[in-house]
């Protein structure tokens, strides 16, 4: 790889595989990556000031036993309620962005940095990355892979899918796209196409 540098963007729909895409990116080329799901997860942890909105909001029945937030119940709420999704992602998203803008920050100017934003479009981060890959497959394949990965029903799946722009309109938006419809060697060999190509 040479040594062109650049703020990749990873992004796609739903269980369309960006988690091995960034894996095989640590792993194989050995570049930062920083996540925008631990960040979510992070600004909902318990007693936090996010977690506190959203157990006033919803009441102490979206609480866990041991105190953690119940997720489950938690997505049931808001991917059948558009509003409260909404509501939710106005809470989670400054939050998460601030700690992606830090880690940018942080950063040399010469490295190489990935940023894993399922929802980059959606949230408006764009401005935080130079290039955007979109990882997609078919809707079979999500509903699939969703239902297997989250031990959902196909109605909870599809609930899922929907609350996110559609994946044709995210491969329209992206610089490279990512086929992760056949085998994982297969979608190795298009990340090691593109990086020995351009970088």
């Amino acid at each position: 790889m040479s040594q062109k540098q650049a703020q990749i963007g990873i992004t796609g729909g739903i269980a369309t595989g960006k988690s091995t895409v960034t894996g095989y990116l640590e792993q194989r080329y050995g570049l930062p990556v920083f996540d925008a799901d631990r960040y979510a997860r992070e600004a909902v942890q318990p007693k936090s000031p996010i977690f506190q909105r959203i157990v006033q909001r919803y009441g102490k029945t979206i609480e866990l036993p041991g105190g953690g937030l119940n997720r489950q119940q938690l997505g049931e709420i808001v991917f059948s309620n558009p509003v409260e999704r909404q509501w939710l992602e106005e809470q989670i998203h400054p939050y998460v962005r601030d700690r992606l803008y830090h880690d940018l920050n942080q950063s040399s100017p010469q490295d190489t940095l990935v940023f894993s934003i399922p929802l980059l479009f959606e949230a408006q981060m764009t401005d935080l990355v130079e290039e955007i890959w979109v990882v997609y497959c078919s809707e079979a394949q999500q509903i699939e892979r969703l239902m297997r990965r989250n031990h959902l029903t196909l109605e909870q799946a599809q609930m899922r899918i929907n609350s996110q722009m559609p994946l044709a309109e995210k491969c329209q938006r992206g610089d490279r796209l990512l086929d992760n419809s056949s085998t994982e060697s297969e979608l190795f060999q298009q990340i090691d196409r593109i990086l020995q190509s351009n970088f």
